[in-house]
C-alpha cells in the first residue's frame, strides 16, 4: 500500500470535544438500557454502594492513568507504560490481553447488533446485519481519527440524552404521579422495602462487584486517545475528572429512579426499564426509541473497540511484541494493518460464535472479565513503580498527579485483588479466573519462546513533563523601569539583586 509512512506517524487529531464525549460515554453499553438487573438481582438496592465503590476505585486508576498519559502521552499508553516502569513481559502480557478483550468485546456487540436489527426486520439473516456493521466501522476507523471522533461525539451525545431522558421522566412519575406501567406504588420507600436496603446482606453487595466492576469497562480507552489527542495535557484531565460525575449520573441516580419506580426483585431484564418508564409517560413507541438508543450503543462500543484494539497493537509493535508491520500508518495517520486485522478476526470470531456458541462464547466471555480487571492492576502497579522512580531520580513532579497518593492507589489496588478473589469464589464466574490463568500462561509461554530482541527491552518513553511555571525576578521590570530608581529602591529592600535590576533600568 503506497500510502504508508514510518513508524511513529499517527496524527493528533482528537479534539478536546472528542475526548469529552468519548469520556462520558465510554463506559455506558447496552446493559445499563436493559436495567442492570443481574446486579440489582444480586444485591438489592444495595447495589447503589457497589457502583459507588466500583466508581471510586475506576476513578483512582483512571487518574493513575492519567498521569502518566500526561507525562508519557503515547496510544501504546498503559501497555508501554506497563513495558517501561514494570518490566517487557509486564507489557506485552497488558497489552496483547487488553487487545483480546477489545476483540471479545467487539464480538459481543456485533452479534447485539444483529439481534436488535432483527427487531426490525425479522426476516433478514442476522449474519446480514454483523457483516454490514463491520464493514462499515472498518471504513470509519481506516479515515483519519478526527472522523473516529467526530462520530464518536455524537454516538455518545445520543446515549447522554437518552439516559438524561429516561432520569428526568422517572422523576417525573414519581413527583406528578404520572401512570406507573408496573402497577406499583412509587417513591423511595421501595429502596427499603421486599426485604430492606441489603436484602441479600453484605455478601450480596460484594458479589455485585463483579458485575459491577466489568460495567465500568472501556473508560481505559481515554489513555489510549493521548497519542492522537490535539492537546493531550489541557483535554485528558478534563475529561478523566469528569468520571465521577458521570458514575453518579449515569449509573447510581438512574438505577435509584428506577428503584423508585418499580420495587427491585420484579427487575428481572425480561423488560426495559427505560421503556416502563416512557410508557408511563404515554410515549407511544417507546420499545422502537430504546431500540435506537441500544442500536447506537452498540455502534459505539465496536468502533471504539476496534478504534483501541488497532492502537494498542500499533504500540506492541513499537515496543517488538507484535509484526512490525503493525507500526505502519497511512498518510493520515491511520494504523491500517491492525484494523484490518481486527476486522478480520472479528468475521472469523462470528463464524465461530455462530457454529459453536456454547462451547466458544462461553470461555472467551469469561475471559473478558478476568481481562478488565488484569489490565487495570496493571496500570496501578505501573503508576506506583512510575512514582517510585520519579521520587528516586528527583524528576520533575507530575502535572497532573493522582489524588490520594499512595492510599488511594493501593486501595484501589485492594478492591481489584478482592473483585479477582470472587471471581474465584462465585461459581457461575469461576470460569474466568481459570480461564484467565491459561491465557497468562499462554502468552508467557509465546513471550519466553518467540519475542527476541527490542521485545524484550524496557519501552523507552519521552517525558514531556514541564517544570512548575515560577514567576521570575526580572518579571516586575516593566513597572520597576517607569517608576525610576524608587522602584529599584523598593526592590532592593526586597532582597534583590542591585546589579541586575540596574541592568534591565539601562536596557530600557
Amino acid at each position: 500500500m503506497s500510502t504508508t509512512e514510518p513508524t511513529g506517524s499517527l496524527r493528533r487529531g482528537l479534539t478536546a470535544r472528542h475526548i469529552q464525549f468519548m469520556a462520558l460515554g465510554s463506559a455506558i453499553g447496552t446493559g445499563l438500557f436493559y436495567g442492570s438487573s443481574a446486579a440489582i438481582q444480586t444485591a438489592g438496592p444495595a447495589v447503589l454502594l457497589a457502583y459507588m465503590l466500583g466508581g471510586a476505585v475506576i476513578f483512582l486508576v483512571m487518574r493513575a492513568l492519567g498521569e502518566m498519559a500526561v507525562r508519557h502521552p503515547v496510544a501504546g499508553s498503559f501497555g508501554q507504560y506497563a513495558s517501561r516502569y514494570v518490566g517487557p513481559f509486564a507489557g506485552f502480557l497488558t497489552g496483547w490481553t487488553y487487545t483480546f478483550e477489545m476483540f471479545v468485546v467487539a464480538l459481543a456487540d456485533v452479534t447485539a447488533f444483529g439481534v436488535y436489527m432483527g427487531f426490525w426486520f425479522p426476516e433478514v439473516e442476522r449474519w446480514v446485519w454483523i457483516l454490514a456493521v463491520v464493514f462499515v466501522i472498518a471504513a470509519v476507523n481506516l479515515a483519519s481519527v478526527k472522523v473516529f471522533g467526530e462520530l464518536e461525539f455524537w454516538f455518545a451525545l445520543i446515549k447522554i440524552i437518552a439516559i438524561v431522558a429516561m432520569i428526568v421522566g422517572g422523576i417525573a412519575i414519581i413527583v406528578f404521579g404520572f401512570a406507573n406501567p408496573t402497577g406499583h406504588e412509587t417513591g423511595a420507600a421501595n429502596l427499603v422495602a421486599e426485604g430492606g436496603f441489603a436484602p441479600n446482606g453484605l455478601w450480596g453487595v460484594l458479589a455485585s462487584l463483579t458485575i459491577v466492576m466489568f460495567a465500568f469497562g472501556g473508560t481505559e480507552v481515554i489513555g489510549i486517545t493521548a497519542g492522537e489527542a490535539e492537546n493531550p495535557k489541557k483535554v485528558l484531565p478534563r475529561a478523566i475528572n469528569s468520571v465521577p460525575v458521570r458514575i453518579l449520573l449515569f449509573y447510581v441516580l438512574a438505577l435509584t429512579v428506577i428503584m423508585m419506580i418499580q420495587p427491585w426483585n420484579t427487575i428481572d431484564g425480561e423488560a426495559s426499564p427505560f421503556v416502563s418508564i416512557f410508557s408511563g409517560l404515554g410515549l407511544a413507541g417507546a420499545a422502537n426509541i430504546l431500540n435506537v438508543v441500544v442500536i447506537t450503543a452498540a455502534l459505539s462500543a465496536i468502533n471504539a473497540d476496534i478504534f483501541a484494539a488497532g492502537r494498542m497493537l500499533h504500540g506492541l509493535a513499537e515496543q517488538g511484541q507484535a509484526p512490525r508491520a503493525f507500526a505502519r500508518t497511512t498518510k493520515s495517520g491511520v494504523p491500517f494493518l491492525t484494523v484490518l486485522t481486527m476486522v478480520g478476526a472479528l468475521l472469523i470470531g462470528v463464524l465461530l460464535n455462530v457454529w459453536f456458541h456454547d462451547q466458544i462464547f462461553f470461555l472467551i466471555a469469561a475471559l473478558a472479565t478476568f481481562a478488565t480487571v488484569v489490565v487495570w492492576l496493571m496500570i496501578l502497579i505501573s503508576h506506583a513503580r512510575m512514582k517510585a522512580e520519579i521520587k528516586r531520580r528527583d524528576s520533575l513532579p507530575s502535572e497532573f498527579p493522582a489524588p490520594f497518593w499512595p492510599v488511594g492507589n493501593y486501595l484501589a489496588m485492594g478492591v481489584i485483588g478482592l473483585v479477582i478473589v470472587l471471581i474465584g469464589v462465585i461459581p457461575d464466574s469461576r470460569a474466568a479466573l481459570v480461564v484467565g490463568a491459561i491465557w497468562i500462561a499462554v502468552l508467557a509461554i509465546v513471550y519466553f519462546g518467540f519475542v527476541r530482541g527490542a521485545g524484550r527491552r524496557r519501552m523507552e518513553l519521552v517525558d514531556v513533563t514541564a517544570a512548575i511555571p515560577v514567576i521570575p525576578v526580572t518579571a516586575a521590570i516593566p513597572v520597576a523601569a517607569q517608576d525610576g530608581p524608587a522602584a529599584v529602591d523598593e526592590s532592593e529592600a526586597a532582597g534583590d539583586s542591585d546589579d541586575e535590576f540596574e541592568r534591565a533600568g539601562e536596557s530600557r
